[in-house]
């Protein structure tokens, strides 16, 4: 008795509390205008707006007749545990397939607790949504729905079906409190209830329980952006009608002008059209001709004294050289010295040969191939110039 005192009691409540929340959030989703903003809203993936939830909470019955031929019967109230998967596939139309138990207690002849499983396929109907217009951040959204599936009652199985109201509570995008309030109907002899009277065939099982429901993939519903809006034409006045006609007329002489600069400057253009990019020309009385320019060598690398490595100055040098003369395909000669004021002649030796490497490293990297280049390390057996940092070097010459 007490249990479903209990649900009807929450029915009542909700029934009550539905109204002031369809006031509450009226203007929670409307435009400048003061006008409710609808669809139409992008088809979701597969997995987006699902949901998983659980709850628990108290199961009862209600017959209409017990062993002494009174209607309303009543149950005595069960633990009711309940899990379900689901989806919204627009903000107003979802589903979910749900499992409802575990126990129950009716009172009646014949009969007291019994053990119930239910599990349903539930069409879900958001109330809010369908009225008051679409809103991720509503706190509460209120969600009939009508069930069917399958129950087994002790050891009997049988078809059941019925419907309730699927209350949200928003936590965040991800988690909302539930409040589930269920009424079934089902088969009395499914219960062991003694039909004495036609009013009497059927059992109505009830439900209320409290959960959490988790939201998975996207969350929100996007709306069309692109949706094409009816235009209908407004006859045009004759005055109106002469006033396009000679916008339109100065338009086109206005292109018919731009039409003309365009072919002055195609013909201006016409002596480039042929020209290669990175090709040097000479151009002398109108025309281009080709010429092959060479950059200036040879290149003359400086190092440290007793160094094979080069400066950040020294490398600038050699990447500018290396960007306007170096391909695969060029024939290079690189020579290194060192001075003959320091250092054994070995050491110059090995020296030269340093920094010949170091050079022919950054060529190579630079995209020059190796075997179209021609090396050679003098040590301080040859002086090019005077004085002994001058002589300090590696040249690079092309061939």
């Amino acid at each position: 008795m007490k249990g479903i005192k209990m649900i009807l009691g929450a029915l009542a409540t909700a029934s009550l509390l539905f109204s002031f929340s369809a006031n509450a959030q009226e203007n929670a989703n409307r435009d400048e205008n003061g006008k409710i903003v609808r669809g139409a809203y992008e088809t979701n993936k597969a997995f987006d707006n699902t949901f998983i939830g659980i709850g628990a909470g108290i199961n009862a019955g209600l017959n209409l007749q017990n062993k002494d031929g009174i209607p309303f019967a009543q149950g005595k109230g069960g633990l009711a545990i309940d899990v379900a998967f689901g989806k919204w596939w627009t903000p107003f139309i979802g589903g979910r397939i749900n499992y409802l138990g575990i126990s129950n207690d009716v009172k009646g002849e014949g009969f007291g607790k019994t053990q119930q499983h239910f599990v349903t396929g539930d069409l879900l109907w958001n109330f809010i949504n369908t009225f008051w217009g679409y809103k991720e951040t509503r706190v509460w959204n209120v969600n009939p729905y009508i069930s069917g599936g399958y129950a087994r009652v002790n050891k009997d199985n049988e078809w059941i079906m019925g419907g309730g109201f699927y209350n949200t509570f928003r936590v965040s995008n991800r988690v909302a409190i539930t409040l589930d309030l269920r009424a079934m109907i089902a088969k009395a002899s499914t219960y062991n209830v003694n039909v004495i009277k036609s009013i009497g065939h059927f059992e109505f099982p009830l439900s209320a329980t409290v959960g959490l429901a988790f939201n998975l993939g996207k969350t929100n519903f996007d709306r069309h952006s692109s949706i094409t809006p009816v235009v209908i034409p407004v006859p045009f006045t004759t005055e109106q009608y002469n006033a396009l006609a000679d916008k339109v007329a100065a338009l086109e002489k206005e292109n018919a002008a731009l039409k003309d600069k365009i072919a002055a400057l195609e013909n201006e253009l016409a002596p480039f059209k042929n020209l290669v990019n990175g090709q040097t020309y000479l151009y002398e009385n109108g025309t281009f001709t080709a010429v092959d320019v060479k950059a200036g060598s040879p290149l003359t690398l400086y190092f440290d004294c007793g160094s094979a490595k080069l400066s950040a100055r020294e490398k600038a040098h050699l990447e500018y050289f290396t960007q306007n003369v170096v391909n695969a395909d060029t024939k290079l000669s690189v020579n290194g010295y060192a001075d003959k004021q320091t250092g054994t002649a070995k050491r110059n030796q090995k020296l030269s040969e340093q920094r010949v490497k170091t050079v022919v490293d950054l060529l190579k990297k630079a995209g020059a191939s190796e075997e179209n280049i021609e090396t050679a390390a003098h040590g301080a057996t040859i002086q090019l110039f005077n004085g002994a940092a001058k002589n300090r070097v590696v040249t690079i010459e092309v061939k």
